[in-house]
């Protein structure tokens, strides 16, 4: 008993130094820094009320990155759906859209990101995931400015040419 309290804490510690990193990838989904702040709550609460669910060996933040997605995909999904004011009423629609897309798509993401190659994948995640400044990330990786610029801008090409959005050779 006293090891599984143990662990549980030492797991709720790990999440709260992984917050702003939370906040950072929130902000991908969301610009108003309310709405990221909302969707950072709601994960870390899905997180504490599953944490049996979390195993031993896995990595922290991935498994909150992916309740992260998830929660963002399915209320994006719902929302998609619930259009509060709208004059047309759903039951007035043949169908509602699947939001299998939406998950297989963030998956698709995930999996683009995961396939950078070095150094891109590295400027990548310390800009866009940590949420880190370009100037942070020049000193980090001891290179300068329009370098860590670059990598990023040439891993978001790539990402979006993984992902169908970007035809190649196409800037």
């Amino acid at each position: 008993m006293a090891l599984k309290i143990n662990r549980q804490s030492n797991i709720e510690h790990e999440l709260v130094l992984l917050l702003p990193a939370l906040r950072a990838f929130a902000r991908t989904f969301h610009r108003n820094p309310t709405e990221a702040d909302d969707l950072v709550q709601e994960t870390v609460v899905k997180a504490l009320s599953h944490i049996d669910r979390f195993q031993e060996g896995t990595r922290l933040k991935s498994w909150l990155f992916t309740i992260m997605r998830n929660t963002f995909c399915s209320k994006f999904g719902v929302g998609k759906r619930e259009i509060l004011g709208a004059e047309d009423c759903a039951s007035s629609r043949g169908s509602v859209p699947p939001e299998q897309e939406w998950r297989v798509r963030g998956h698709e993401l995930e999996r683009a990101c995961g396939q950078l190659p070095e150094p891109y994948r590295s400027a990548f995640e310390f800009v866009f995931i940590e949420g880190h400044s370009y100037e942070a990330a020049s000193e980090h990786f001891d290179c300068p400015t329009g370098t860590i610029k670059s990598r990023v801008n040439r891993a978001r090409e790539r990402i979006a040419q993984d992902l169908g959005e970007l035809k190649s050779g196409t800037p």
